[in-house]
């Protein structure tokens, strides 16, 4: 008992830290971009980046706080479900619509079967759709490029059946028993290979028991693909009691802190695998001056200081395959005269304690909490420039 308590207290931890990171890095690129619009003169070219990075970012912040707040409806029993009469084919129709272009992007195939006799049942089809698109989000997420996502609806004696079967990255045994628990993700730690908050799937479980259902996990393991099963009776649920009206706290308003001191030559290393983000620091530092280098992972950046090294190491902390631990470690590692003193400074979504220390310890200079202000980061860059000098 005291080891099960234990490990839920590390899990919860965990999840609190990787919140904390998927908050601050799209709200990273919006408060960034915003500062550079209300501080600079851009050209049509690049205010027209800012502002799609700012309404893709903040679409990602709102569907983050969306999931958050029907976690929270869940488990106080006041998640609202407006019932009606609803054809399941529609519901799995638009759920494939929303994350075809997503799919297409990324190079994933979307195959469908929809019987047409399967249904009418009753439901929430804004809750049923959310169910459908959580799974096959998840399902484009985890499938690599050339792999192929298979959607079947059909009707199976008293109950309706959605079936999502994906030939992506699987699921590992020892994972597979708490697939949907929330709290819980497959990776942990600062160089997960995949970004969320791991609650997708724990959405989906609740969310098919209040309509009186159930869903189950199947894979062969790693590397063979996972199915997911969804079973929703065609009998009449009753509706849950309509909870108050939520209202989001305004975001705060505050002055620009002006443009920051000038680059003019500074050589900077920037290593992000938001390209967001990288494109925000960037386009920064470029304006005051600098010399930019932007690299989207470790591997990227620790071969630039073959071919020259620069005045300034800027680098993300989480990011897949190897983290920033490891990079700033590995440039210690090299001699001074091939950049083993760079001064660095971990630009990182983590904001612990725990993070600021293991970020100093592991051999950067400083560190900078997302969001920064624009300003902040040409003021963290001209010090570093000038330990460097």
């Amino acid at each position: 008992m005291v080891q099960e308590l234990e490990a839920a207290g590390r899990a919860k931890d965990e999840f609190l830290a990787t919140l904390s990171h998927e908050l601050r890095t799209p709200l990273n690129a919006v408060y960034g971009w915003a500062r550079v619009l209300r501080a600079e003169a851009l050209n049509p070219a690049t205010g027209a980046r800012a502002l799609e990075a700012v309404e893709r970012n903040a679409a990602a912040l709102a569907q983050l706080i969306d999931d958050l707040l029907d976690v929270s409806r869940i488990v106080t029993g006041k998640m609202r479900l407006d019932v009606r009469t609803v054809d399941p084919g529609e519901v799995v129709r638009a759920a494939l619509d929303t994350v075809r272009l997503a799919a297409e992007a990324k190079g994933v195939r979307l195959y469908s079967v929809l019987d047409p006799r399967a249904g009418p049942i009753k439901g929430d089809p804004e809750r049923l759709q959310q169910i459908v698109w959580n799974l096959l989000v998840n399902a484009v997420k985890f499938t690599p490029r050339g792999g192929r996502v298979h959607v079947h609806l059909q009707r199976i004696n008293s109950h309706v059946e959605i079936v999502v079967n994906d030939s992506g990255q699987g699921i590992a045994p020892e994972v597979l028993p708490h697939i949907f628990e929330r709290f819980r993700q497959a990776e942990s730690g600062s160089a997960r290979s995949h970004t969320g908050l791991g609650i997708g799937l724990a959405l989906v479980r609740h969310l098919v028991e209040l309509h009186g259902g159930s869903v189950h996990a199947h894979s062969e393991g790693e590397g063979k693909g996972a199915t997911f099963v969804v079973k929703l009776p065609l009998l009449a649920i009753e509706a849950l009691p309509i909870d108050g009206e939520h209202v989001h706290p305004a975001a705060r308003t505050g002055r620009s802190a002006g443009r920051g001191p000038d680059l003019d030559g500074v050589r900077v290393l920037v290593v992000d695998d938001d390209l967001d983000s990288l494109d925000l620091m960037t386009a920064v530092l470029g304006q005051r001056g600098a010399i930019v280098t932007a690299c989207p992972n470790a591997s990227a950046a620790f071969e630039e200081f073959d071919r020259a090294c620069p005045d300034v190491l800027l680098s993300d902390i989480e990011m897949p395959g190897e983290d920033g631990y490891s990079l700033i470690r590995r440039v210690r590692a090299r001699p001074p005269t091939r950049g083993g003193k760079v001064p660095a400074a971990a630009i990182t979504a983590y904001g612990r304690m725990e993070d600021r220390v293991r970020a100093l310890s592991a051999g950067f200079t400083m560190y900078v909490a997302k969001p920064v202000e624009p300003s902040e980061l040409t003021a963290v860059v001209a010090s570093l420039a000038r330990q460097s000098a």
